[in-house]
């Protein structure tokens, strides 16, 4: 089974065949762009929140505020769960196979 969401790189012709060619694999599309489900966005969304309002003179500053709010948030992993949590979406353990 394949879940994906539709960017243009997977639904190319190439990526096409390859799936055509494999009668026992079910794809599942998403829509083009779930940021409720990704908790990347979640993360980025904390970051721009903490640098509004921000003057910033130079593009080098900016990367160097974007990343130690980055780097903070590495130390609260309860943060970052919640943006996990903030999916809906549940981390079970796989089983070994």
């Amino acid at each position: 089974m394949l879940v994906w969401h539709r960017l243009n790189t997977y639904v190319c012709h190439r990526m096409r065949k390859l799936i055509a060619e494999r009668e026992w694999l079910t794809v599942f599309l998403l829509v083009v762009y779930l940021p409720d489900l990704n908790p990347v966005e979640w993360a980025w969304g904390h970051v721009k929140r903490s640098l509004a309002n921000l003057a910033v003179v130079a593009v080098d500053r900016l990367e160097t505020l974007a990343r130690n709010q980055l780097k903070r948030l590495q130390y609260r992993p309860e943060t970052l769960d919640g943006f996990i949590a903030g999916t809906g979406l549940a981390l079970d353990e796989l089983a070994s196979p």
